[in-house]
């Protein structure tokens, strides 16, 4: 993701990442979507070969399966076991400089979010931990791609990053258990929860909506792990760059609410739709409970 300045340090760019300890390194599975930097309209599932190498174009490997993420998972096991297929066969690789990630989920039907989910994060804002989870949204034109501009408002003058770990949902359900969540999951992303502090704490009547929805405000990806490709989602490392320096580093192992809870809970208001993308919460770090408060500005 590349973007602002933080005021005082030369800093250009934000990343989020999440490190490999606890990914399986057999059988795993990394969806993206893409274009071609020809066809920039044309948009395409893939599956890569590995981390940082060539994408496999499922629908140049089988023309029925569809050109978007949604109608992919909308397909459950038959999308699934197509691109083991396509992974497995070698063929119809793209090298990367040829073709454009976009955000592993583009239009879902819902953006659902998680306040105040880790423990740490809410130690360092001297906040209680919550008895249930704290549920908000951003509108889905608030994502973007990983390696796309984040535009800065001339609305707010504080904006600022959490990284978060993300999850999207593959298969259609109400009031589900617990115990069942984890199958109700696609698999897990990167994502950061762009929010113009301003307008979450001091305007709009302190509702978090629409500092959290700006357009870009929502950067997604790379890749879509898939669930079955993880050990444990709940101990991985996270972190968050801004220009290569660490602003947030902690663990998932911190989330008070965890994915299988949050499912469960959402699901009792409403049904959940393949496609559909959850942030889970961010951990200590983010730029306003510095001292002094540090957000993002225009890269120069």
């Amino acid at each position: 993701m590349r973007f602002l300045a933080v005021p005082q340090l030369t800093l250009r760019r934000l990343n989020a990442v999440f490190s490999a300890g606890s990914v399986r390194r057999f059988g795993r599975m990394r969806l993206v979507q893409f274009c071609h930097k020809v066809a920039e309209g044309i948009v395409r599932v893939g599956v890569e070969q590995d981390e940082g190498q060539g994408i496999v174009d499922l629908k140049a490997f089988d023309p029925s399966m569809p050109s978007t993420m949604r109608e992919f998972l909308e397909l459950g096991p038959k999308g699934m076991d197509c691109a083991k297929r396509a992974l497995s066969s070698g063929q119809n690789v793209l090298p990367r400089s040829d073709i454009r990630l976009l955000s592993p989920v583009t239009n879902p039907e819902k953006v659902v979010c998680v306040g105040m989910n880790y423990k740490d994060h809410c130690l360092e804002q001297n906040a209680p931990i919550p008895k249930e989870p704290i549920i908000f949204s951003k509108f889905p034109c608030s994502i973007t791609g990983p390696n796309d501009d984040i535009i800065l408002p001339d609305e707010s003058q504080e904006v600022d990053w959490e990284v978060e770990l993300a999850f999207v949902i593959g298969r259609k359900g109400k009031h589900i258990k617990e115990e069942e969540a984890l199958s109700y999951i696609a698999g897990f992303t990167v994502a950061n929860d762009v929010s113009a502090r301003d307008w979450q704490m001091k305007r709009n009547g302190k509702q978090w909506l629409l500092g959290k929805t700006f357009d870009t405000f929502c950067p997604l990806g790379p890749a879509l792990v898939t669930t079955d490709s993880l050990k444990d989602v709940h101990k991985l490392g996270i972190r968050c760059f801004v220009n290569g320096a660490t602003v947030q580093e902690s663990n998932t192992n911190q989330m008070i609410f965890q994915t299988e809870k949050v499912v469960a809970w959402v699901s009792q208001f409403v049904t959940l739709y393949p496609g559909d993308v959850f942030l889970t919460g961010t951990p200590p770090g983010v730029g306003v409970f510095r001292n002094p408060p540090v957000f993002l500005k225009v890269a120069l």
